[in-house]
């Protein structure tokens, strides 16, 4: 005597359950977040559109670093945008997050002390190391919001 069982399972998605999380785009970490891809990319087009830098490592320097942590900083960004972050619970992301801010707050600020300090008066360059310095900023504000998720006080069990 053999018995088949057979099961069904249906799934509805609501409207405010899509593949996209558009609502993390009007968050204050989801502006943050735009304002440093904006400011890394202006610093980034500033420099790299430039001819005739006054230090080229220096100005190499700026560039490698503003366009690797534009990268990183979009990547975190379509992360929460598609809500990655749920469906990979083995890596603690606020406290990733918070180190790669850390990493990044402090080597573009030396990338835009550099880029500002060998300038010589170049308009673009002045320009791509104020764009840094406001994505510096733009960084320490997130970090210091970031800080409490990551490394706040924890609820006594």
């Amino acid at each position: 005597m053999s018995h088949t069982v057979i099961t069904t399972t249906t799934t509805t998605r609501t409207s405010g359950e899509s593949g996209l999380n558009l609502g993390y785009t009007q968050t204050i970490p989801g502006l943050l977040k735009i304002g440093q891809l904006i400011s890394l990319l202006i610093a980034f087009l500033c420099v790299f559109c430039t001819r005739g830098w006054p230090s080229w490592p220096a100005f190499q320097y700026f560039e490698v670093v503003t366009l690797w942590f534009l990268v990183a900083f979009l990547i975190f960004f379509l992360m929460h945008l598609c809500r990655l972050q749920t469906r990979m619970p083995c890596i603690n992301w606020p406290l990733t997050e918070f180190f790669h801010y850390s990493v990044g707050c402090i080597l573009i600020l030396i990338a835009s002390i550099i880029a500002s300090a060998n300038s010589r008066g170049v308009s673009a360059l002045v320009a791509g190391s104020v764009f840094g310095f406001i994505a510096t900023f733009l960084m320490a504000v997130n970090l210091w919001t970031s800080y409490s998720v990551a490394c706040g006080p924890q609820s006594a069990m």
